[in-house]
């Protein structure tokens, strides 16, 4: 017999070279691995082999693979094993710990794992039933050295991460694991602590070097063992002693080669989640020496070594830990006074909000907007002075250095570590500066006055530090800042530190006690810095908004503001330069007149005096064409019709719309521009889409052409937006607004914007009907060839879709579009937008005026929902908002009309767009890899575009039968599977419009259609959003109507079809499962053909099956036994539920269940039932005694 092993080992071992060597080809690879393959699943000798290829004799590869055979057999083999083999393969086993490996240092880290998921794999099949002593045989091999004690360690902790960790083994065999560890928790720990100490004392006694790094090696395997138990075990097993355990993972803290290590164990401890009492023991952490141990670690300098500067990430997340707890603690009912230390606590946490990674500083700031919202922490004077310090460190933070590409500072050296380009560090460090902003927001409520203080001595600082410009000036101008120039960093950081110190003043002190002088000061400072950089000046536009309330206390300034503020509208680099304008100097501009409109709208009443003085100075802008550009004339439009709110009179405020609009009337509604808005071909020639631009003067004129269009429905869109009547009933009655009341008493508004809008709006369904038209195949052809891509997806759209951060670096001194191409797509992309954008807010703003229109629903349907079919889903947008504003009285004459063939459609639409999704496959045609690459990334963004479109229809249906709000897409992905299942709330309850649109059997049922079907969409966000919280409001509204058989078996096997796309997915899994329980539940009484489709379920149980149909047609389960009956329904529907992709290939492992270690208790019996035995002698039997 040893003859043939021996041959078939030295096989096996040329099929391992050929297949680990790197020379070897692709053919020879394959057929290596098959030979293998087939070995260890069909050769009777593979217990033989294994164990001669695991001896110490072989090299580390072979070795390794031997001992992957023995997995193997225990793995897929062990259960058909006769007794005496599994007795033999486990004595080899504790063999090779015991004496089949090289000492320690020499032992390949790999072959170690390996033998350690043989002996794990025999453990959850045998232990603690068949193999009592296991614990005691691991215990026994610690002393016959460090290699086997490291190799015990590493069984304890791949025990713990199967059976708790990652739960592979099935629901009797883990409970009768855990149960016994649990048990033995106190021996284990103990064990682990002894090991610990020992090898630890011994590491620091030792000279010889290799000595000390064999029990520096046991120490580290402790601590990861350590590690993989403090995350479940009892509380009381890490607080025992008074914390011992954690003090002594304080003290190795102190020691290079186990910092790390022991810094994960701590962080797991204190991260642990429980009740309150059991966590007052962390307490301890706090005392003097634990804290000095953890601030003299946290405050050692070290260089960018990876470990050290690992360690330092865990000790910060450790003190972050600290925070939460003491924050929970602290004013709890369990009354734990604050720390003594608390202040070294803090300094701890300080060095690392100091630090010069980025990474470390960021991991601070929720820690301390903890602290400083704390209701009792936060008036501790330790803390009032450490939010002074955070405020002083925040000026530096705040300020944008450290890219990895760069060395201007300590931090790009740590960038480098955790970044992989400058695009990451900035995505990065937008998140630490809100983080941040909010920590000094919550500072301020602490200390405002000398977060005041800081402030303006911030910002007289840099207006009397000359501006420097670096090496990273801007390409069109000398002298001027570029994104990551030194001045414009340190702006930047200044602005956003004031705007949150003087953002939060304004909210949180008494107006006696607001620093009004000095404010004022501060202000008239701002104002009259002079400076002709473009980022500089956008920075003194922030700040002089963020400042303006105390302009409130002194009206006579407020025209020196507007007067430093109207000439950055008109802002040029180079007077009359007629190259494109940088993006620096096109932001600020639009920051300018942002800054009028925030302003004017929220100080409308306060700037009404100056309205003559701001109309005077629009009029003079006006006047000279070149000066603004359409957008920012629709900018200071809406402004003055801000302030015009505050006339509280309709007819004045109605003649200055009149007015303001007379301009944009007129040129809308000519006959020139009629004819253009009416047809395709002459709208294309007339924006110059048609043409093949080689004269620039040609596309002048056609530019004028598009800004003429942009501009009229620019300023219909700002109407429709600003104008409005006054808040106050009284007053907009007083003013002429009101024109009668509802049945309720309810006023009934008039906006004085509705009769000029009126005579607009038909014009405007004309452009947006040819809108719809641009995207026939006859008028795309139209196009000239420099245009051919206009109607693509924006390049930032496609982004967004993608979730792809917008490029952040030197984009500020190149100018907006690159090429006309690029111009006219944008101007496509915007002007479809908001016409949709007028359409939404139309209802809103004129209410009865626009929902009593004549044949409304027919115009709408005639423009916006033409020709669909050609039109892409990026430009599919609803009328959402003007759904939801709809008066009760138009449902019917609007509504009904509107949605019915609007649902119809996006019913057909969505169905074939998914079906072409869910029918794509992996195997593409061999294409040219530049081709193949765009198609795959055309694929992806046409999917992620069609998933945002289905959940926009999905809010919509949300929307209109439920009263219900709607969630976001954050908050669906982070839904588990515990909000998932809430469907039966009152908030199911159908609003008026839901009632009237039920009301209609064609458009109820094409909503239910859409909501099933989308069950089984590849959305695992709108499945689950449909399964909780859409369908069973819908489908209950029948319960009680008598449905189509076929109907039933529809609606079931959607969801069923949803289980196998989604059930992967614990969040969906649980949604759907909710949903099909309570479809069959319902409906199983006077179906039959839902038990015909669960017969075909795979694998499923049929008896089981039958109990449960029988409990469920004749109602008997109680409300004590729901959990049971969902348990059961989740067991019979199991085979429905898909797998993820990994692990639909992969070879099951099957471990039986052994003799369990509970005990079931006997049915408890009324012995009085039975009078023959119904006396003393029965109820004192020995049987009832054992019950």
């Amino acid at each position: 017999m040893a003859e043939p092993i021996r041959s078939l080992c030295d096989e096996l071992i040329k099929a391992v070279n050929v297949m680990m060597e790197a020379e070897s080809s692709q053919t020879y690879r394959l057929e290596a691995l098959k030979f293998i393959e087939d070995f260890k699943e069909k050769s009777p000798l593979c217990v033989e082999c294994g164990l001669q290829l695991a001896e110490k004799s072989q090299t580390a590869v072979v070795r390794h693979f031997g001992l992957q055979i023995l997995e193997h057999v225990v793995k897929f083999k062990w259960n058909d094993m006769p007794p005496q083999e599994k007795l033999q393969l486990k004595n080899c086993t504790m063999g090779l710990l015991s004496d089949g490996t090289h000492p320690i240092l020499q032992e390949e880290c790999h072959v170690k794992d390996a033998l350690s998921r043989i002996v794990v794999e025999m453990i959850k099949r045998e232990w603690p039933q068949h193999w009592p002593d296991m614990l005691k045989e691991l215990e026994a091999l610690t002393a016959m050295g460090d290699a086997q004690t490291e190799l015990v360690m590493l069984v304890l902790l791949r025990l713990a991460e199967d059976v708790i960790t990652f739960q592979t083994l099935p629901t009797q065999r883990r409970r009768d694991i855990q149960h016994t560890l649990t048990q033995n928790m106190d021996s284990i720990f103990t064990f682990l602590l002894g090991i610990l100490q020992l090898h630890v004392n011994e590491y620091k006694k030792m000279v010889n070097l290799s000595h000390a790094k064999a029990h520096w090696r046991v120490g580290v395997a402790t601590l990861n063992t350590l590690a993989g138990y403090i995350d479940w075990v009892a509380l009381v097993h890490i607080t025992n002693d008074n914390c011992h355990l954690l003090e002594i993972f304080c003290l190795l803290l102190s020691e290079p080669e186990l910092q790390l290590e022991a810094a994960e164990c701590l962080l797991i401890a204190i991260s642990r989640k429980g009740k309150l009492e059991e966590r007052k023991p962390f307490m301890v952490l706090f005392d003097e020496v634990a804290m000095n141990y953890i601030l003299s670690a946290a405050q050692s300098s070290g260089g960018i070594v990876e470990r050290r500067y690992t360690f330092l990430k865990r000790l910060c997340q450790v003190l972050c830990a600290l925070g939460s707890q003491i924050c929970s603690l602290v004013g709890s009912d369990i009354e734990v006074q604050v720390p003594v230390n608390l202040d070294k606590y803090m300094e701890a946490l300080f060095a690392f909000t100091t630090h010069p990674s980025q990474f470390l500083r960021s991991s601070t700031q929720m820690t301390w907007g903890n602290l400083f919202r704390h209701e009792i922490l936060s008036k501790d004077p330790v803390v009032g002075q450490m939010a002074i310090k955070y405020l002083r460190a925040a000026r530096i933070n705040l300020v944008k250095t450290g890219f990895p590409s760069k060395n201007d500072c300590p931090g790009c050296e740590f960038s480098r570590v955790d970044f992989d380009s400058d695009e990451d560090f900035n995505c990065s460090f937008n998140s630490f500066r809100a983080q941040q902003g909010e920590a000094v927001r919550l500072a301020c409520k602490i200390v405002p006055f000398e977060a005041f203080r800081i402030a303006r001595e911030w910002v007289q600082y840099q207006i009397c530090t000359p501006i420097d410009t670096g090496n990273t000036t801007c390409d069109c101008s000398e002298g001027v800042c570029s994104a990551l120039s030194p001045s414009a960093v340190q702006w930047d950081a200044m602005t956003f530190f004031t705007e949150s110190v003087f953002g939060q003043l304004f909210k949180i002190l008494e107006k006696e006690k607001i620093p009004i002088d000095e404010g004022m000061e501060l202000l008239q400072m701002v104002v009259h810095y002079e400076t002709s950089d473009p980022l500089i000046l956008s920075c003194v536009l922030t700040i002089i908004s963020t400042l303006f309330p105390f302009v409130t206390h002194q009206p006579h300034f407020l025209p020196q503001v507007l007067f430093k503020i109207f000439p950055s509208i008109t802002f040029e680099l180079v007077e009359e330069c007629k190259a494109p304008r940088t993006r620096a100097v096109k932001n600020l501009r639009r920051h300018a007149c942002s800054s009028i409109i925030r302003i004017c709208r929220d100080y409308s009443d306060f700037m009404l005096p100056c309205f003559d003085l701001m109309y005077e100075h629009v009029k003079r802008l006006f006047s000279n064409e070149l000066l603004l550009t359409q957008m920012e004339k629709c900018a200071l439009m809406e402004a003055l019709i801000l302030i015009s709110n505050q006339f509280k009179d309709y007819n004045k405020q109605k003649a200055f719309l009149k007015e303001l609009m007379a301009a944009v009337t007129a040129q809308w509604l000519s006959e020139e521009m009629k004819s253009v808005l009416l047809d395709p071909a002459t709208f294309l020639a007339y924006v110059g889409a048609d043409q093949v631009i080689s004269d620039a003067d040609t596309e002048d004129q056609m530019g004028i052409n598009r800004s003429r269009i942009s501009f009229c429905v620019n300023t219909i869109l700002g109407v429709v937006k600003r104008a409005r009547w006054p808040a106050n009933p009284e007053e907009a009655k007083a003013g002429g607004f009101v024109v009668s009341t509802t049945s309720d008493g309810a006023p009934i508004y008039r906006n004085p914007c509705a009769e000029p809008l009126q005579a607009l709006l038909p014009n405007l369904f004309a452009l947006i009907r040819t809108q719809n038209s641009l995207f026939l195949p006859e008028n795309i052809n139209r196009l000239g060839k420099t245009f051919t891509r206009v109607y693509d997806i924006m390049d930032m759209e496609k982004n967004f879709a993608l979730g792809i951060p917008q490029p952040l670096l030197d984009a500020y001194d190149s100018s907006a579009y690159r090429n006309i191409a690029e111009r006219m797509q944008g101007f496509f992309s915007s002007l479809y937008d908001n016409c949709y954008h007028v359409l939404g807010n139309a209802g809103p703003c004129m209410q009865q005026d626009f929902y009593a229109i004549e044949g409304l629903a027919e115009q709408i349907v005639g423009s916006a929902f033409t020709h669909l079919d050609s039109v892409p889903d990026h430009r599919l947008l609803y009328v959402k908002q003007l759904v939801m504003s709809c008066p009760r009285d138009y449902y019917d004459s609007l509504l009904n009309p509107l949605l019915g063939p609007l649902f119809t459609y996006l019913l057909q639409r969505l169905n074939f767009r998914w079906q072409i999704i869910n029918q794509r496959t992996s195997l593409a045609q061999e294409e040219d890899e530049a081709y193949e690459e765009n198609l795959v990334t055309q694929e992806v963004v046409e999917e992620q575009l069609l998933r945002l479109v289905t959940r926009e229809v999905m809010d919509l249906l949300s929307k209109l039968p439920l009263c219900m709000r709607s969630f976001s897409n954050e908050e669906m992905v982070s839904m588990d599977s515990s909000q998932g299942i809430q469907m039966n709330t009152p908030s199911d309850e159908l609003s008026e419009l839901g009632k009237c649109l039920l009301q209609n059997e064609d458009i109820y049922m094409t909503l239910l259609t859409i909501c099933f079907n989308s069950l089984s969409w590849k959305d695992t966000i709108n499945c689950q959003r449909c399964a909780s919280m859409l369908c069973w409001t819908l489908l209950k509204q029948v319960l009680g109507c008598n449905l189509l058989p076929d109907a039933v078996t529809w609606l079931y096997t959607s969801v069923l079809k949803g289980l196998q796309m989604h059930g992967q997915h614990e969040g969906c899994n649980a949604a759907l499962t909710q949903l099909a329980l309570l479809i069959y539940e319902s409906l199983r009484p006077r179906y039959t053909e839902l038990r015909f489709i669960m017969n075909q379920i795979p694998d499923i149980h049929v008896e089981a099956l039958e109990q449960f149909d029988q409990k469920t047609i004749q109602s008997t389960v109680s409300k004590a036994g729901e959990k049971k009956k969902k348990e059961q329904f989740k067991r019979l529907i199991a085979g429905t539920v898909g797998k993820p992709l990994g692990q639909q290939f992969k070879k099951e492992v099957h471990i039986r269940n052994l003799p369990s270690l509970f005990k079931k208790p006997k049915p408890t019996r009324d012995m009085l039932e039975n009078t023959d035995t119904a006396g003393l002698i029965t109820l004192f039997s020995s049987d009832h005694d054992n019950c």
